[in-house]
């Protein structure tokens, strides 16, 4: 081999090691992240309760919070979770809205708020699940566990272990009802993510809790939540009150094309339940809107793709990012973005590359997944091949260029 023909060699491998090399992952394409991550904004006032707050279940924004991991006891907010379970029994088919319950003597004997179930009466789903949404029946509570799991012990378990799986880390339950027992406690935060499932996963729940009245064996009740018909937009979701645990509330209400929920927990009168709930909901009703930042569709930027017919392709968020904005800061709203993979060609229209994170200033209200816009063909031998000696001799060229200055 001669010299010339050796140069060409040389020449000839340093450009096939150009052209298969992989181009490496740029970490953060956006604006760089700085600051805590958070979705609470800074408590405002003070509520008269031991526990609260409010939360946007949607974005999964935090306008307030107090104490809202001290676990406290429930009462009657426990049959939420009871409630959860079964309705989802309903959507897995394990029970059904007709089928007929038993009153067992276990149930005939709960006190407190009941719908006066006689032992042995037959009593539809239907009507054992409007007694717990509207009057907070404990009998039909008892009735309604052990049609489900066999016993309330049974059913507690279960209780406890949906909680676990939802993420509620200061709860654990040792009956279906919120009546008070030792080592049976609900954090605020907790009871805002049990509310959340309801709202988002079984609004049925809520045409049950929005309910007025319930008259069962010719018994008128009516539903003890302050917030029905009282305030705009209300429909839940339940209050409490035992001796221990004070005077309590989760309620709900949609206005504006959102939804807020409050959690108040342990206030010392039935007013002052209703006024804090109040007080949580206008501050988060008068004081923020909620907006879609980010759409399918909106291109954020462009990223390399290694092997493609074209050198880069658009990206954008994979669905809509909303968040809530408090009034006086719209207009310091950021999308950020970052890619954590090398694209490749072929690569499909879709594939998830990063992330995209919304900020507020530097508290990130919301996250989702960053997606490529469009197809991307792996592009022909022969234009890799040229493509990649441009590349190299713009990259000697501009080593000259930097060189000579």
């Amino acid at each position: 081999m001669n010299h010339r023909h050796g140069v060409l060699a040389l020449v000839f491998i340093m450009l096939v090691g150009i052209f298969t090399s992989e181009a490496p992952a740029n970490e953060e394409l956006g604006t760089r992240l700085d600051g805590k991550e958070t979705h609470e904004f800074l408590m405002p006032f003070d509520v008269e309760a031991k526990a609260a707050f409010l939360y946007e279940p949607e974005a999964g924004t935090i306008l307030y919070a107090k104490n809202p991991d001290h676990p406290l006891p429930p009462a009657s907010i426990t049959k939420v979770m009871t409630l959860l379970l079964a309705f989802e029994a309903l959507d897995t088919g394990v029970a059904s809205w007709d089928d007929m319950i038993i009153v067992s003597e276990n149930a005939w004997r709960m006190g407190g708020a009941q719908m006066f179930l006689e032992i042995g009466q037959e009593v539809s789903f239907r009507d054992l699940l409007t007694g717990i949404s509207v009057i907070s029946a404990n009998d039909a509570c008892i009735a309604m566990a052990e049609h489900l799991k066999g016993s309330e012990s049974f059913f507690v378990q279960r209780m406890n272990e949906r909680a676990a799986k939802l993420g509620m880390s200061n709860t654990r339950f040792q009956n279906s009802t919120g009546l008070p027992a030792d080592d049976h406690y609900m954090s605020a935060r907790d009871i805002a993510i049990l509310a959340r499932e309801i709202v988002l996963n079984h609004p049925g729940l809520l045409e049950m809790e929005a309910m007025r009245e319930f008259t069962f064996n010719g018994i008128r009740q009516f539903n003890r939540n302050p917030l029905l018909g009282r305030y705009p937009g209300a429909d839940g979701l339940k209050t409490g009150w035992t001796k221990e645990a004070g005077y309590s509330l989760v309620g709900t209400a949609k206005q504006k094309e959102f939804r807020l929920i409050s959690v108040v927990l342990d206030t010392p009168s039935a007013k002052v339940r209703s006024d804090v709930s109040r007080q949580l909901m206008d501050y988060g009703f008068r004081n923020f809107v909620m907006r879609e930042v980010v759409s399918p569709g909106d291109i954020l930027g462009t990223i390399p793709v290694s092997r493609g017919k074209e050198k880069t392709v658009p990206v954008t968020v994979e669905r809509p990012l909303k968040c809530m904005i408090a009034s006086g800061r719209v207009d310091r709203v950021n999308v950020t973005y970052g890619v954590n993979k090398n694209l490749q060609a072929p690569a499909p229209r879709g594939e998830r590359v990063g992330t995209v994170k919304v900020l507020i200033d530097n508290d990130i209200v919301a996250r989702g997944e960053l997606v490529t816009l469009a197809e991307v063909e792996r592009a022909g031998f022969f234009s890799r091949l040229f493509r990649a000696i441009g590349d190299f001799f713009k990259s000697i060229i501009a080593t000259i260029f930097r060189s000579s200055n």
